[in-house]
């Protein structure tokens, strides 16, 4: 077990003050400061604090994922092909999964063998990390020179790394620590500048669907974005790519394989998928299977695995394309008097694919529609709701929603947030007084005026206002209620729903 002061808890609260406090990204943002290289060289002195060389990662045979959307579906597919391979024929023996962001728990982050790791191997191994960092006065060149270079310089000892950037110091350190044969890893924010970038020699890179998001950190154009996230991709090592809907990205993205000299193959949906039950059946969903076909298919090579796909996909592909679980996306569950459509969407595009799966799930009920939103600190998701509701608007003068509720992230009544849950990020008296939330509450007021709308403070509230209603109805009918806008505002849903400490 953990020692005292050590646990898993006193890990996150640790973590947490990790976090970049909403004054000082704010500050940033104002000032125009974006992530650049210099990210890169910080997270080079990290590694070598904790006593690794970039060298070093290749022993995990990583597959680097990027893109807008679909890059969690794909690595989640990926891990799954690779379990039923380790199922089947004993390898990979050990599958490490980096992903963000979490639903319920932190440690949710980071996977072996596709499950989260323990309370007690997080604790072991973040105060590993934190020790390591806060012992190391000097930095070590990979040549083995004590020398301050012109990067270490600007770190001082015993400085930790951010949130996110800590939490994937210490992914390395666990999957080298425990033998990982193969570990995929989904980027954060971006490709080029993400602290997932180190990796110098991965096994091969895919990139998934672009879009317009995280437009400050990345660029207004989706050909700008394209630029950060085909940074993944590295000389030497295949690259892949889905079809891009937009011909900017994909210019942007055979100019940059070009420049680095990789081979980046731009895959169809594969016809080897005729069949093959992904959920959902969806185009996009059928790309990023292709897309994990090929990546799942690169890390077998590498590692000697037995099965090879020919003109048909062998059935641990099948079966690991069939079973791949994804948390919080196109999710039902239901209660007595209320059926939960839950699906993280967070762009414009998602949201309006969210939205017509959501529809098309209820087409035969007759109860009320209960819609659950919220996305925190980004002023353009406003305009998000237009797609929702152009998605879900109903004939014969009935509202899209009967109810639209617009909740903060904040978890319980009485207790706020989980602890996995906290977010300095986000403005602390915004969220307080509920400005994003009567924000959205105005907008959908303009496109939906006969829906009831409530603006309430936290997760547990709006859950129970559907319940509330659901009760009401009697046995005739069942609430459909919708929760959708953000991976943060599913997961302490889940929570609730499922009194669950982590998925």
């Amino acid at each position: 077990m953990a020692t005292a002061g050590r646990s898993y808890n006193d890990a996150i609260d640790a973590l947490n003050m990790l976090q970049t406090p909403f004054e000082v990204a704010e500050a940033r943002r104002k000032a125009g400061i974006r992530p650049d290289a210099s990210f890169i060289r910080e997270m080079r002195v990290y590694l070598r604090r904790i006593g690794y060389s970039i060298s070093d990662l290749d022993r995990l045979n990583i597959i680097h994922v990027s893109g807008t959307k679909g890059k969690g579906s794909t690595c989640a597919f990926v891990d799954s092909i690779l379990a039923q391979h380790r199922r089947v024929h004993g390898t990979p023996r050990k599958t490490g999964l980096f992903i963000s962001p979490h639903l319920i728990a932190v440690r949710e982050r980071i996977r072996i063998n596709s499950a989260p790791i323990s309370e007690d191997l997080f604790a072991k191994y973040f105060f590993d990390v934190w020790d390591r960092l806060e012992g190391t006065p000097a930095v070590t060149t990979e040549s083995g020179e004590a020398k301050e270079d012109e990067a270490a310089a600007a770190v001082p000892a015993g400085q930790k790394p951010i949130y996110a950037r800590y939490l994937t110091l210490m992914s390395w350190h666990i999957f080298l620590q425990e033998g990982i044969d193969v570990a995929v890893y989904e980027t954060g924010i971006g490709g080029e500048f993400d602290a997932t970038n180190l990796v110098q020699r991965p096994v091969a890179s895919g990139i998934s669907t672009l879009g317009i998001d995280h437009v400050f950190a990345l660029g207004n154009t989706v050909e700008e974005i394209a630029w950060h996230k085909a940074g993944i991709m590295k000389t030497g090592s295949p690259a892949f790519s889905v079809e891009q809907a937009s011909s900017g990205a994909a210019g942007v993205l055979r100019d940059r394989a070009a420049e680095k000299a990789v081979d980046l193959k731009v895959l169809a949906i594969d016809p080897r998928l005729e069949g093959v039950k992904v959920r959902p059946n969806a185009t996009f969903q059928k790309k990023n299977a292709s897309l994990a076909i090929a990546l799942a298919e690169k890390a077998l090579e590498r590692i000697g695995g037995v099965d090879k796909p020919g003109s048909t996909l062998p059935k641990t592909y099948i079966d690991g394309l069939e079973g791949a679980l994804f948390r919080g996306r196109c999710e039902v569950k239901t209660e007595d008097d209320v059926v939960w459509y839950v699906d993280g969407a967070h762009t414009a595009d998602s949201l309006k694919i969210a939205a017509k799966w959501f529809v098309g799930e209820t087409s035969g009920s007759q109860g009320p529609r209960v819609l659950i939103f919220n996305q925190q600190g980004r002023t353009e998701a406003a305009d998000f709701l237009d797609n929702i509701y152009t998605a879900a608007k109903r004939q014969g003068g009935r509202p899209a929603f009967d109810r639209a509720i617009f909740c903060t992230n904040v978890t319980y009544e009485k207790t706020g947030y989980k602890r996995d849950f906290v977010n300095h990020q986000h403005d602390p008296n915004d969220v307080e007084k509920m400005v994003t939330q009567r924000r959205f509450a105005e907008r959908w007021a303009s496109l939906d005026p006969g829906a009831e709308i409530q603006v309430v403070g936290t997760i547990e509230k709006a859950i129970n206002s559907a319940r509330d209603l659901g009760a009401s109805l009697g046995q005739a009918n069942k609430v459909d209620a919708f929760i959708t806008g953000s991976l943060h505002l599913v997961g302490g849903a889940l929570a609730i729903l499922e009194k669950a400490d982590a998925l």
